[in-house]
């Protein structure tokens, strides 16, 4: 016991020395990933949620089987069972309803915003005051960025990204705090509107994923943390693994919400960020993409009556190009096995960039938080700058004398007039001077072969490249979803003019396909990446082309390095646990690792109230094994009986407090009986979570009473034996979704201890073991499948 006082101090003081230096999310030198790295196999709780240094745990995905739950579950009459199926139908059908409403008015407030900001330029540029108009629109955007910047700086700093990373990190077993909250998503609405309408180059997609998640999760716990609606019906979905289903259903409608793709976004949701799948929850998060559907077509019908101001046909993103005919030969796959490769290559090259950048954004974010508006405002003048400025370089190009609408002089339109006479257009500013949405509306745009120049198509290429890098990072709501559209479907374009002489593919279809490649590159999506395509574009001809082209580019872009999310989630030191172990993991075993760690500390079965306070108090673990000492084992025949000890289960921190709590405490060393227990404790109670040990006040006298702990015990934990290796383990704890895993000695014997050692997620970090066992990095190799 002294030598694990002693562990537990020096473990308090070097977890209180990480606090102190990561707690203000300002003083932390994020040159490198958040987790520092031990020389013994422990594990440090903190990690970036959004721009917020924060304290995680992992989450109890796990079924707790005690006697409390086989007797709640035993109970459940028919109405019972049927009403939990129902609910979870409720709930998939009220995430639709919100998360397409919210879209809806994202849309409609970001159409709005920035088309009388830009109606606003064009007047002045028409009347030939230019310098007035570049004022309007970089007063605009500085003003806009800096609303969505301090909302994200002083309310919500989980708010400020695209969020899907710390999604990715919840539905695979990491809690991360404050993520989903009523604040984050207020912010995350209000601040996408005003980043976006500011014209930066960002999309409102990876925040509609977190908006819709926010939405779940906020509807399955019954609200606000400290406005919770505490109805019957509700207690069903306290626990994580509800709460997980609603959110991967909350990912799915944002996708939906984003793109109006619903089958694009349930298989979003597979692919990219659940890691846990049934037929149940595929049902449920389509039906729920469905909703999102029906709501954002209605709010559209309603839209073009001119009840919405300035959003019309637009807004939502919905790029059609269906209107050409699509007809390709087999030389025309020599192009298009070109622009997947060039999608493959700019897309490693991007993420490689992106990582370094953000690098660079945190070692300035770590200056205070008038660094963090300093920056965010920075980008947006150079944004205002650039966007204004740039057009000028471009010449004038004279107008097909049989398009009417040729030049455009409003918001939108292909032929944007901008400083040139009359029966001339700007190339450059039809580009630039619109909204993001617009912009790949119009590079997108079919059967006009000679609208766009490569000069300009260059010019925007480049820009968008460095606004692409230098964007993502500041303290707003961001999505990587159109910035990536817009650089690929220049190159896409431009690739499409050097080949106009031999293919009769139009260009505006390789503009899809350089997007398509360029996204697939970076994010290593492909199922779910061809079918929004599909949905997006409207032309299903285009399916046999852009397989082919996701392929080349996935492919060729994990040559080099990983997908984007992948680099966030490591540079954010979130402990996310991949699906494919490494090679090396198959040379250590469970047991092996388990010798690098602390002794584990045990409870017995009727423990004395005063050992349980002195375990919670001087260690920070959320699971202890139970073990009954002096059972009497069957001796062979012949022999006499022996006394060993038992593993009778696991028993989690919550619980124990929930015991202390309640005061359950019998002066007696003895077992309780069933009905005592019930009376006592309900399987709600032992569902409530954040209550801590310091809450609680145990007297002298209780301190030598004594708990049965056997009630609340999970008496089925997943447990391993110590010659396992480390890969089939991780495979394990990944798939089940684990917080702890048993490691039991291989020889059970009397008088050996049940218990080997406890695993978590944090010990299956493959940069935690290597920190370990350095030896282990020259048998790196490629990861076993």
């Amino acid at each position: 016991m002294e030598e694990v006082n002693r562990f537990v101090e020096s473990e308090a003081e070097r977890y209180q020395q990480e606090y102190d230096d990561f707690n203000d999310p300002e003083s932390n030198d994020l040159h490198h990933p958040l987790l520092k790295r031990n020389r013994t196999l422990s594990s440090s709780p903190l990690a970036i949620v959004g721009t917020k240094v924060s304290h995680i745990e992992s989450l109890d995905y796990e079924i707790n089987e005690n006697d409390l739950f086989k007797q709640d579950w035993r109970s459940r009459s028919k109405v019972q069972v049927l009403q939990y199926i129902l609910m979870k139908w409720l709930l998939a059908f009220l995430v639709g309803i919100l998360t397409g409403g919210i879209a809806t008015l994202i849309n409609l407030a970001v159409e709005n915003i920035a088309g009388y900001k830009l109606l606003a330029v064009v007047n002045y540029i028409d009347e030939e005051r230019y310098m007035m108009g570049f004022l309007v629109m970089a007063g605009a955007n500085f003003f806009l960025t800096l609303v969505a910047a301090l909302l994200c700086v002083l309310f919500a700093p989980t708010a400020a990204g695209p969020g899907i990373p710390e999604i990715k990190a919840y539905l695979n077993g990491v809690d991360t705090p404050d993520m989903f909250g009523a604040t984050t998503l207020i912010v995350k609405i209000i601040g996408s509107i005003g980043a976006v309408s500011a014209g930066l180059d960002l999309g409102k997609e990876g925040p509609l994923v977190h908006i819709g998640s926010c939405i779940a999760s906020l509807l399955g716990q019954g609200g606000p943390d400290n406005y919770r609606v505490k109805w019957r019906w509700l207690r069903y979905f306290n626990n994580d693994r509800d709460r997980r289903d609603l959110i991967t259903c909350g990912s799915s409608s944002g996708v939906c919400a984003a793109f109006r793709a619903p089958v694009g976004g349930v298989l979003f949701a597979l692919e990219e960020v659940a890691t846990w799948w049934r037929s149940a929850l595929l049902w449920r998060t389509f039906f729920s993409a469905a909703v999102v559907v029906v709501v954002l077509r209605a709010a559209i019908e309603v839209c073009k009556s001119g009840y919405c101001g300035l959003f019309g046909h637009g807004g939502l993103i919905m790029f059609d190009v269906s209107g050409v005919e699509v007809r390709y030969h087999a030389f025309d796959l020599i192009p298009v096995a070109v622009i997947g490769i060039l999608g493959g290559l700019l897309g490693s090259l991007y993420n490689y960039a992106l990582h370094q950048v953000l690098k660079v954004y945190n070692v300035i974010n770590k200056k205070g938080k008038m660094h963090k508006l300093v920056l965010a405002l920075s980008v947006s003048i150079f944004t205002s700058v650039c966007l204004y400025g740039l057009p000028f370089l471009a010449q004038c190009r004279p107008c097909d004398p049989l398009d009417s609408s040729c030049p455009s002089t409003g918001r939108e339109g292909n032929f944007k007039q901008f400083n040139c006479p009359k029966g001339h257009y700007n190339d450059l500013a039809t580009l630039l001077l619109t909204t993001n949405d617009d912009a790949v509306r119009n590079i997108f745009s079919i059967n006009t072969p000679s609208e766009f120049n490569m000069f300009s198509l260059a010019i925007f290429f480049a820009l968008y490249c460095i606004l692409g890098l230098i964007t993502f990072g500041i303290a707003v709501p961001s999505g990587l979803f159109l910035p990536i559209i817009l650089m690929g479907s220049a190159y896409g374009r431009m690739l499409g003019i050097a080949m106009a002489p031999y293919t009769k593919i139009d260009q505006g279809l390789y503009a899809v396909l350089g997007a398509a490649s360029l996204m697939a590159g970076s994010m290593r999506m492909t199922v779910s990446l061809c079918v929004i395509f599909l949905e997006l574009t409207n032309n299903l001809l285009l399916l046999p082309i852009t397989m082919l082209v996701l392929l080349i580019s996935k492919t060729v872009g994990d040559c080099f390095n990983p997908s984007i999310y992948e680099i966030i989630l490591e540079l954010k030191g979130l402990p996310f646990l991949d699906a494919h172990p490494e090679t090396w993991m198959r040379n250590i075993t469970v047991g092996e690792l388990t010798d690098v760690k602390p002794p584990v500390v045990t409870l017995s079965g009727v423990e004395r109230v005063g050992r349980i306070v002195e375990v919670l108090k001087n260690t920070t673990h959320n699971g202890f094994p139970v073990v009954d000492s002096g059972i009497t084992v069957s001796p062979p025949l012949g022999s006499s009986p022996n006394s060993a000890n038992e593993l009778h289960g696991m028993i989690l921190r919550a619980h124990l407090v929930l015991a202390l709590k309640k005061k359950w405490f019998r002066p007696e060393q003895r077992r309780t009986e069933d009905w005592e227990v019930r009376k006592e404790f309900t399987s709600i109670d032992l569902a409530e979570r954040g209550i801590t040990i310091q809450e609680v006040t145990v007297t002298k006298d209780e301190m030598d009473m004594y708990v049965d702990l056997h009630p609340l015990t999970n008496t089925t934990p997943y447990t391993v034996v110590e010659s396992m290796s480390v890969a089939k383990a991780l495979v394990l704890f990944r798939q089940v979704g684990l917080r702890h895993m048993l490691v039991l000695p291989k020889y059970q014997a009397a008088g050996v201890f049940p218990v080997v050692g406890i695993l978590t997620r944090q010990d299956l970090i493959a940069h935690n073991i290597l920190d370990v066992f350095p030896h282990l990095s020259s048998s790196k190799g490629k990861k076993s499948h």
